[in-house]
């Protein structure tokens, strides 16, 4: 039994729940997020909550029961406050730049890596700081996490991109005799 997927969902404020066609849509002061719904799980929507079951018979209905409980509540959650990651560049030389609808970054590698911004999230620089907004919690984290894949921190001289808060494990460097 899914702890998560029992319990309801409340709506907040100025937020509207629909489902229909096997798709949530949910619509807030901040936007609007839709998600195909699994053959597996059943959302109904009430007074005020937001309700997921599991369908009975179906595999891996209890799996997704959960899952969907999530999506669902994270998808409630970005359509009122936007979600932002933010990643720090450290390295001589290291630095992003947003042109237009792509993010450049300089980050050791003898051209330049242009990554396109997807449609939906709002990418800022400041000097060595990367902050990526939306209301989508699965494409903020999926694109902090491609910027980040680009030049990982290493842990001699912690050179890269890393996470703010992110605590990269430092080993010692050769001795000298």
């Amino acid at each position: 039994m899914s702890r998560i997927g029992k319990l309801h969902i409340a709506i907040p404020d100025k937020t509207e729940v629909s489902v229909a066609d096997g798709v949530v849509r949910v619509k807030g002061p901040k936007g609007e997020l839709t998600k195909p719904l699994h053959k597996a799980v059943t959302v109904t929507v009430g007074d005020g909550a937001v309700k997921v079951d599991p369908v009975a018979g179906e595999d891996g209905a209890k799996a997704l029961w959960g899952t969907y409980a999530s999506h669902i509540q994270n998808m409630l959650a970005g359509v009122t406050t936007p979600y932002v990651k933010k990643l720090e560049i450290e390295g001589v030389g290291y630095r992003a730049a947003v042109s237009g609808n792509e993010l450049v970054l300089n980050v050791g590698f003898s051209h330049p890596v242009n990554m396109p911004i997807p449609a939906g999230l709002e990418v800022t620089v400041e000097k060595n700081l990367i902050t990526v907004t939306g209301i989508d919690k699965e494409l903020v984290g999926q694109f902090a996490a491609n910027i980040r894949a680009k030049k990982k921190p290493e842990p001699y001289k912690g050179k890269g991109i890393h996470y703010v808060g992110e605590y990269i494990i430092r080993k010692q460097g050769k001795k000298s005799a």
